[in-house]
């Protein structure tokens, strides 16, 4: 038996702002380049927050993705965050996010941003390099990105994060170093870096099923991710998720720690997706269907579904191999009615002999390696 997972942790809010100016590559988030449509998915926005007032009881992180939220003005985005506060309870303390592509972030805006109550700004860098920014398809150049970050500080955020992407096509591992010596030297709070992964249908996925360019292998791949990780642990940051790095642990995404722990979050905007107890549903990847369905008065719902005791096992293994903190086993037999050191025992030991998960005291915790490979553990 599975023990309620509506537990009393305030919940996370999203927001997806489903416009681009243009779109990478290798992108596969919902959105759009039409900014006509803009005011009217603000107004079909105001009114879906309506239909979840009574979602939880208080909200204590706020992000605003996309898609491409700077797309928004700050007047836009600062409406949004009105909005919000007008239809939930936001807590005093809370981490209110939003994405920014270094292509819109003058000071000004910067600034704007900050004084909306916008604490923490999550920079799209992706590269300092100007040849693989053209081949990722992004709009802005490399020496955007440092005027970003720059204006970011100027404004008053205290609590920056940059992303940027490894494992891409030409970019050797002394460049790869390169750029995350150029993105220390801001001092991020936060760092998220992600490998090159291949969705289908985009662009970037034609060209390498054409045999037109390769991906690094698994090897490399995994160069790749130790590299990275031995980089920024030797400069004080603490690996903590397969991608995310922070400079403290005050400083972590707490948003997205919400994800990985079966938090409720509610997620507004067409293509969001929200989770509470054992639901979780999403809205159309339309806008157009979504503003039609809000406009009739309906919660714009594409689809739904009710997790069984066996997926949130495996969810909870799942996103507790993606952490360095792991998974207690007596928290998750209580929560999750499984024994895993009793049901899964000769599992866990091949693990361990593997090098793939360190056991210690009532603590299963992935090895370095393991957080690579998170996806196989969740299999045991």
């Amino acid at each position: 038996m599975i023990t309620e997972l509506t537990n009393a942790k305030n919940a996370g809010l999203y927001i997806h702002v489903p416009f681009c100016r243009s779109k990478c590559a290798y992108c596969d988030f919902y959105s759009i380049t039409d900014s006509s449509q803009v005011d009217g998915y603000l107004l079909a926005l105001s009114r879906e927050m309506a239909f979840y007032r009574d979602f939880a009881p208080c909200f204590d992180t706020v992000y605003i993705g996309g898609g491409t939220p700077s797309c928004l003005t700050p007047r836009q985005l600062a409406g949004i965050l009105s909005n919000v506060r007008g239809n939930f309870v936001i807590a005093r303390d809370s981490e209110i996010t939003v994405e920014i592509n270094p292509g819109d972030a003058d000071e000004t805006r910067m600034r704007e941003l900050h004084d909306a109550g916008i604490n923490r700004v999550s920079i799209g860098v992706q590269s300092f390099d100007d040849r693989l920014l053209g081949f990722l398809g992004r709009r802005h150049g490399a020496r955007d990105g440092r005027l970003a970050i720059e204006a970011a500080r100027k404004a008053g955020f205290q609590n920056l994060g940059i992303d940027l992407i490894y494992g891409v096509p030409g970019q050797s591992f002394q460049l790869w170093q390169e750029t995350m010596e150029t993105a220390l030297g801001f001092e991020p709070e936060h760092l998220s870096c992600y490998e090159l992964t291949l969705e289908e249908a985009t662009p970037l996925h034609r060209r390498i099923k054409d045999g037109r360019i390769n991906l690094p292998g698994e090897e490399e791949a995994f160069r790749f991710f130790s590299m990275t990780s031995d980089f920024l642990e030797g400069r004080g940051y603490t690996h903590y998720e397969v991608s995310n790095f922070a400079r403290h642990a005050s400083l972590v995404s707490r948003h997205n720690c919400k994800y990985w722990d079966h938090s409720p979050y509610l997620g507004l905007g067409p293509a969001a997706h929200s989770f509470r107890g054992t639901r979780r549903r999403w809205n159309h990847r339309s806008l157009e269907q979504y503003q039609r369905d809000v406009q009739d008065g309906c919660p714009p719902t594409g689809g739904q579904e009710s997790l069984s005791p066996d997926q949130l096992r495996l969810e909870a293994l799942y996103f507790g191999f993606r952490t360095i903190r792991g998974i207690r086993g007596s928290d998750f037999a209580e929560r999750y009615g499984l024994d895993l050191f009793r049901e899964k025992g000769p599992a866990l030991r091949s693990l361990r002999d593997e090098g793939l998960v360190n056991l210690q005291g009532d603590i299963l915790a992935p090895t370095r390696r393991g957080l690579a490979l998170a996806d196989r553990l969740c299999l045991l």
